[in-house]
């Protein structure tokens, strides 16, 4: 390779690193999930310990599996993203790296305090206020190195990918920074800045945003990007996904209430969250249709491509939660489905099928081209981590449904003289099955991640530094 391109290499450092720790963390946060799941089957597993005992270790799973492989997956992408669609390197790779470290050690973090019980009590921001606040650096850090290098961009046009990364950036911060007001009162304790009704209010607009804007809007801009790339199509409609874009960041920020249906919350404020969730459903589904109809003439791809497959079922499961997802905002069904496993269920069906199924093809896609690999190390591993990924979600997905609906129908039975037909327990017997069903396909899932995980390790090792950091060089020739 010439050494004359070599100042305008691509920062693949600070990409590898990402993208090899959200394998880590997913095998982690995974495993962690199929513990827990077992708890709730064997109870003896809490180890009549406080540090094991389900109630910390359940908020610890959902940091490590949202924040930790989910946010590792998406700095990996956006970085890889927007220095190819802008054909431009990061624009500075010691804040790069500032916010590669920073984010472990708020993860590290959140593996020591969880389990000590040093919690907000808030779900989704239980990180007390220390380390509330090194997040908030570090992800501002990234949006100045994300924007930045949207601003020295080398091509005319922003990448629509590049909108969806931007407004989750934006809007994380925004939420991140509004709910985590507090006061110290100690150094690991403080107390909401907020109180009663408000404060449940701001919770659920950023917990509902949490999801929309991290585990939506971020991936979105993946899918945006790895879709095309690896179904060697152009997106099926430009137009559709600036339609999407708007539309999706303009509603989705008003859907929070529907998680405060039949509680203190004022009525219109229920009523206007599920309005807004019910519309929702729009420029969701038009985004599901951009990606899929992207696949207009190579269906036959996903035959041989195990990695297409992946990302083509991670739509498939997007449509279908952000399909249950309104309809479970409806009054009359939440009534049924609120409290219950069918929650659980729809938070999976986003989480395994559509987040953790889009950023695992992401990762397969960018692993050869990170470490100068012509292709993954093995395709049949490939095939059979989408085979147990998918396997475990259904038998996840359809197991808390089951038990969702049995539990909802339990609780709102009554005798003609008014009592309760069925004690808790009775209903938590009837939810015994379904408990190792889900336990079985969360096992199934996170056995797909051990296989990913020594296909990576065989990719990687393949590789020279000297092949690794000529991919870089061949990618910015490609790109010009």
């Amino acid at each position: 390779m010439s050494t004359a391109i070599s100042p305008t290499a691509y920062n693949y450092k600070v990409v590898r690193q990402f993208a090899i720790m959200t394998v880590v963390w997913g095998i982690l946060g995974m495993g962690l999930g199929v513990f827990i799941a077992s708890q709730l089957v064997w109870p003896e597993l809490n180890f009549g310990l406080p540090w094991t005992s389900f109630g910390r270790l359940r908020p610890l799973h959902t940091n490590l599996v949202i924040f930790a492989f989910g946010g590792c997956a998406l700095f990996a992408t956006s970085y890889y993203v927007v220095q190819r669609t802008c054909q431009t390197r990061l624009i500075s790779d010691s804040l790069a790296a500032f916010t590669f470290w920073g984010w472990q050690a708020v993860i590290v973090a959140a593996g020591i305090t969880l389990p000590l019980g040093y919690t907000t009590t808030k779900e989704y921001a239980e990180l007390e206020w220390p380390i509330a606040i090194l997040l908030a650096i570090v992800w501002v850090t990234y949006g100045l190195v994300f924007f930045g290098t949207i601003v020295k961009r080398k091509t005319k046009h922003i990448y629509v990918g590049n909108w969806f990364y931007g407004a989750f950036i934006v809007v994380t911060a925004m939420l991140h920074i509004v709910n985590h007001a507090s006061l110290p009162v100690s150094l690991f304790k403080s107390y909401s800045a907020y109180s009663g009704a408000t404060d449940a209010m701001i919770q659920w607009w950023y917990g509902h945003n949490a999801v929309g804007f991290f585990l939506t809007t971020g991936f979105l801009g993946m899918m945006y990007y790895f879709v095309p790339k690896q179904a060697e199509r152009p997106i099926y409609s430009y137009r559709l996904s600036i339609v999407h874009f708007w539309a999706l960041i303009t509603l989705y920020i008003w859907a929070g209430p529907h998680h405060l249906h039949y509680t203190a919350l004022p009525d219109w404020a229920q009523s206007l969250g599920m309005a807004m969730s019910i519309i929702l459903l729009a420029p969701s589904w038009g985004g599901m249709i951009n990606g899929m109809m992207t696949l207009s003439g190579a269906w036959h791809k996903l035959r041989t491509d195990p990695i297409l497959r992946f990302l083509v079922v991670s739509l498939a499961f997007y449509g279908m939660s952000t399909f249950e997802g309104p309809m479970m905002a409806i009054k009359t069904v939440n009534s049924l489905s609120h409290y219950t496993d069918w929650t659980i269920g729809h938070v999976h069906a986003g989480a395994l099928g559509w987040v953790a199924m889009i950023s695992i093809g992401a990762i397969y896609h960018m692993i050869p081209k990170l470490f100068g690999r012509a292709q993954m190390h093995s395709i049949g591993l490939i095939n059979t981590h989408f085979w147990l990924a998918t396997i475990g979600t259904v038998l996840y997905i359809a197991s808390m449904w089951v038990n969702g609906i049995t539990q909802g129908l339990m609780w709102r039975a009554i005798n003609d003289d008014g009592t309760l037909t069925y004690s808790f327990v009775e209903a938590l017997q009837a939810s015994h099955p379904g408990f190792i069903v889900r336990a079985l396909g969360g096992a199934f899932f996170a056995a797909g991640m051990l296989f990913m995980a020594y296909n990576v390790f065989r990719t990687v090792r393949a590789s020279n530094p000297a092949e690794a950091k000529a991919a870089e060089q061949i990618a910015v020739v490609g790109a010009h």
